[in-house]
């Protein structure tokens, strides 16, 4: 089956969007923990016979000690992962390990798309900068990386169905329909 996987700081509410994301998937069942980095291996769940979405743990601050060792065996190693999601939190912006995550799967030719999180707590002027930081990052020190950003607050569900439609699409899960 073709996967797809989640990966992003510690409390950049991976289990939360992946819950908001498979809320019409029954057979998803993600816990969301109160407290950051609890996700600490990786979970696989598999979505329905069309595809296997990858929760991974959390970089950074409370990220488990085999974290390097288990992300970069599993991300060179899977030949039917179609495509990685880095999520970045829309309130802090791109950080120094968001940047370290992004070198290695460029190092890896990992085809990967940014999502900026908890937009939802973002003021409209820290989220027009940090889009806008986030686009530049992209313009100037990626090749792998989606050109599209996916603005999603698994809160308010902001986003989350076109999210959802684009991982059907990597997946080859979307029917297209011809334009008439």
């Amino acid at each position: 089956l073709p996967q797809v996987c989640f990966i992003g700081r510690s409390n950049v509410g991976k289990s939360s969007l992946i819950r908001a994301l498979f809320s019409l998937s029954p057979e998803v069942e993600v816990r969301v923990s109160k407290t950051p980095g609890h996700t600490k291996k990786m979970n696989f769940f598999k979505v329905g016979k069309y595809f296997t979405l990858v929760d991974m743990p959390g970089y950074g601050y409370r990220a488990p000690k085999d974290f390097v060792e288990m992300v970069e065996a599993y991300l060179q190693e899977r030949h039917n992962l179609k495509r990685t999601f880095l999520l970045v939190d829309g309130v802090v912006g791109i950080q120094k390990t968001d940047q370290i995550a992004v070198e290695m799967l460029e190092e890896f030719g990992i085809p990967y798309v940014m999502v900026l999180t908890k937009i939802d707590r973002a003021s409209k002027g820290l989220l027009l900068k940090n889009v806008l930081k986030i686009q530049e990052f992209v313009k100037e020190k990626t090749q792998g990386c989606f050109p599209q950003l996916f603005l999603v607050s698994s809160v308010e569900f902001s986003g989350v169905h076109l999210l959802r439609c684009f991982v059907a699409h990597v997946t080859g899960n979307l029917p297209t329909v011809e334009a008439s």
